[in-house]
């Protein structure tokens, strides 16, 4: 019996011909995958126009120590709902620690304390999320349509989104420029 591979702490990386245009060019950090299912965030692209300080406007939290930076689109799943995938030095009301490699929180306590200065020291804020059921990331795992690498902090916290899937890539030793949009047949 074969046994199953979770890939919670890596990095989902969407290949070229990705038939859901939600995914273009996306890189998901695999926040929770077990025998229930996945939930990854999307960390490649972020939303035109929306920065932290509009987020925290809607909670009506002072701005304080927080930087303006750009949200980011986590997914198609329930895009008015937040996270925060942050350093693991800081944990809150239902901060999830992946892999050992990052944490993931959803409740708006990471928010407060990200504009106190109290917060995690390098963070990505999104809006969003990919999810999927029961032994079904497995099954488009053997399709075409990802890639999965390494969970890279550098890559999470300290890489520009519009570089990440090429970084991803090219961490891996692939040069993206050569991958084709659609698979053949033998």
């Amino acid at each position: 019996m074969q046994q199953r591979r979770f890939l919670s702490g890596q990095f989902l990386l969407a290949m070229p011909g990705m038939r859901d245009p939600s995914f273009d060019h996306a890189v998901i950090a695999i926040c929770a995958h077990d025998a229930e299912g996945a939930v990854g965030i999307g960390i490649g692209a972020t939303i035109e126009g929306l920065g932290l300080h509009d987020l925290l406007d809607q909670f009506d939290i002072a701005h304080g120590a927080a930087p303006d930076v750009p949200i980011h689109f986590g997914g198609p799943v329930d895009p008015r709902r937040g996270f925060v995938v942050h350093s693991g030095e800081w944990s809150g009301q239902d901060t999830i620690d992946v892999a050992g490699r990052w944490s993931m929180t959803s409740t708006v306590d990471v928010l407060r304390a990200i504009a106190e200065g109290s917060g995690p020291a390098r963070f990505v804020v999104a809006l969003g999320y990919a999810g999927w059921g029961d032994g079904q990331l497995e099954g488009e795992l053997t399709g075409p349509g990802w890639f999965h690498v390494a969970g890279d902090t550098d890559l999470l916290f300290d890489t520009r989104p519009d570089r990440r899937w090429t970084a991803a890539f090219e961490a891996a030793g692939i040069d993206p420029r050569l991958l084709v949009p659609d698979a053949g047949t033998a």
